[in-house]
């Protein structure tokens, strides 16, 4: 009964807000970048609209890690991909300006494709290997002034959970702009909302933020490799946590 209950919420309340949020906050985005070009205003209006989902859909985070990271040094974000509510969860965890390098299929959507063209986040043309190398060209640019760009190397949502091989680009973007890469771990956001579904859960979702990693004189895929490693051991840990403290509530 619960569950049924749940899940008429998120189909009559929870995502039509979700539509609304996107029209309303796209809309203030495209307009604030009519005179900050900056992007800071859009990425705010963005960081707003994440919360408001969160809040609607009650979706509560945790951060650990930020201490890791300083302001205004060229990093790239590579963060494992778990579930579409990654997106205003990151947006909403992060407290500073960085970019996405996404999918050129989401700049196609209504609100959400203008936003992200506006704002100056990076289309990558998966079908296109010339244009997917200009973009990271871009992005490298953007970089070196010190905005952080964020990936997901797994390149899609992962459709079962685990976490997927990492593709290069991502590997490539960081040692061209001398940046360090920053292994980013999500917890618990398939549980809020799992791939191809509608139905979004309440819940708790973590993000963990280890510690930079130089990319300098290191082989993209060495890097990958690094960066796959840790990611993965951190969400195994957390998952171990999750299945201890479950066991052990069970007892008591």
């Amino acid at each position: 009964m619960l569950g049924k209950l749940s899940y008429a919420r998120s189909l009559l309340i929870t995502a039509p807000l979700i539509f609304i949020y996107t029209g309303i906050m796209g809309s203030l985005s495209v307009a604030s970048s009519l005179f900050d070009s900056g992007g800071r205003i859009q990425h705010a209006c963005a960081r707003m609209w994440a919360r408001m989902i969160l809040w609607t859909a009650r979706v509560r985070f945790r951060v650990r890690g930020v201490e890791h990271l300083q302001r205004a040094r060229p990093y790239v974000l590579c963060v494992n991909h778990q579930s579409h509510m990654d997106i205003p969860i990151i947006l909403a965890a992060l407290p500073f300006q960085f970019r996405f390098a996404a999918k050129k299929d989401l700049f196609r959507y209504p609100f959400l494709g203008w936003h992200l063209r506006r704002s100056g986040h990076v289309a990558i043309d998966r079908e296109n290997p010339h244009a997917a190398v200009k973009s990271l060209r871009n992005a490298a640019e953007t970089i070196k002034t010190g905005t952080p760009i964020l990936i997901f190397p797994e390149g899609a949502t992962s459709r079962d959970g685990t976490i997927k091989p990492f593709k290069g680009g991502s590997f490539m973007l960081a040692t061209r702009s001398n940046a360090e890469v920053v292994p980013m771990t999500i917890r618990g956001s398939r549980a809020v909302l799992v791939p191809k579904t509608y139905h979004i859960r309440g819940g708790v979702v973590e993000l963990v933020i280890g510690e930079p990693i130089c990319s300098e004189g290191v082989p993209a895929a060495e890097l990958a490799n690094r960066v796959r490693e840790e990611i993965v051991a951190t969400f195994n840990y957390g998952q171990t946590l999750d299945r201890n403290s479950y066991s052990l509530s069970r007892k008591i």
